[in-house]
């Protein structure tokens, strides 16, 4: 049972605000070193060790930047949009299993009940509608031009996503995160104990899934193939044209919040959450996570950005008829297993 100082503990400190925090800009160090090193580049090399502390410079240069707010912004959606797309995923990341304070070997989240995961792919969807009202209450018709397209992917890419990630809650009999995870550690244990068709097949469908959501997290996260709401040779700079200063440190600590948010989430519904042999969970959430970032970022650098119009119909040529059919496939699977 945990007490209101340990849940204060939780909240602010660990695996709370400044775990999430510091865990983001770790994320976006990997993230752009693999991205340099993947382009035959250095990426960050002189702020601390190979650069690590580069991230956290740049936040803190952007905080001290003069903050500017265009005159022909709508003022009060310009200005307090950062603070969505920062508060959103970081609520969010709350619903996610790393380690409990009251039990160190369990994975208790912060925050959790029935239907968290909904929840979870709620706020997502919400960081969105921040993302739109913040590019197009700035006045520039850059902006404009970026939230329009970034409306018009979440058309194309929220389904799909949503989908995959009902899978494994119908495979676990449940839409808590937490209890997934425990559904996960129990199968993995007895499929090792007697190995079976079914298990393979739950495998094979489940691998479908992470394909399939990967591809929509890359969309998500505004990475390439899909960075087509702030692509710097059409829009300048999409729908963050006119943030600067403190708005714009902001809307980048909300960039690795949620790529942190979107690897905990693949690690939580497709890879056993924190679970892991010999090390603390949280060692284990911290492996699996930075994986997921590292194949993101292979993957973002891999392939050259899509028009809009090819990722809409794609996605719903695609990706939404296949993710119909691996939930279909899941929905058959639970019948037999």
């Amino acid at each position: 049972m945990s007490s209101p100082f340990t849940t204060l503990v939780a909240v602010l400190i660990f695996p709370g605000l400044s775990f999430i925090l510091t865990y983001g800009l770790w994320c976006q160090w990997v993230s752009r070193k693999a991205a340099a090193r993947l382009q035959n580049r250095q990426g960050p090399l002189h702020t601390g060790w190979q650069g690590i502390l580069q991230p956290l410079a740049d936040f803190i240069k952007l905080l001290v930047n003069e903050d500017i707010t265009p005159a022909a912004a709508d003022k009060p959606v310009f200005n307090y949009s950062p603070i969505a797309v920062f508060a959103l995923p970081l609520a969010a990341t709350f619903l996610i299993p790393i380690q409990s304070l009251t039990n160190l070997w369990g994975w208790d989240p912060i925050v959790s009940f029935e239907g968290d995961l909904i929840l979870i792919l709620f706020l997502m969807s919400v960081v969105i509608l921040a993302v739109f009202l913040g590019g197009w209450s700035s006045g520039s018709l850059f902006g404009a031009v970026g939230a329009t397209r970034a409306a018009l992917m979440m058309l194309a890419y929220e389904i799909p996503l949503g989908l995959v990630a009902i899978g494994p809650a119908i495979l676990a009999g449940s839409l808590q995160i937490s209890k997934i995870v425990d559904w996960q550690v129990a199968s993995v244990n007895a499929f090792f104990r007697a190995p079976s068709i079914q298990g393979l097949a739950v495998v094979g469908v489940l691998f479908i899934g992470v394909v399939i959501y990967v591809i929509c997290l890359l969309a998500e996260l505004e990475l390439k193939p899909f960075d087509i709401s702030e692509a710097e040779t059409e829009i300048v700079h999409g729908w963050q044209v006119e943030y600067s200063g403190k708005k714009l440190a902001l809307l980048n600590a909300g960039h690795d919040v949620k790529m942190v948010l979107a690897a905990a989430l693949v690690t939580s519904l497709f890879l056993g959450g924190p679970a892991g042999p010999i090390l603390p969970p949280f060692v284990w959430f911290i492996l699996k996570t930075t994986f997921c970032v590292l194949v993101l970022t292979n993957l973002s650098v891999l392939f050259a950005r899509f028009r809009i119009d090819q990722m809409v119909s794609g996605a719903w040529k695609y990706l939404v008829p296949l993710a119909v059919l691996q939930v279909m496939a899941v929905v058959a699977l639970s019948g037999v297993i």
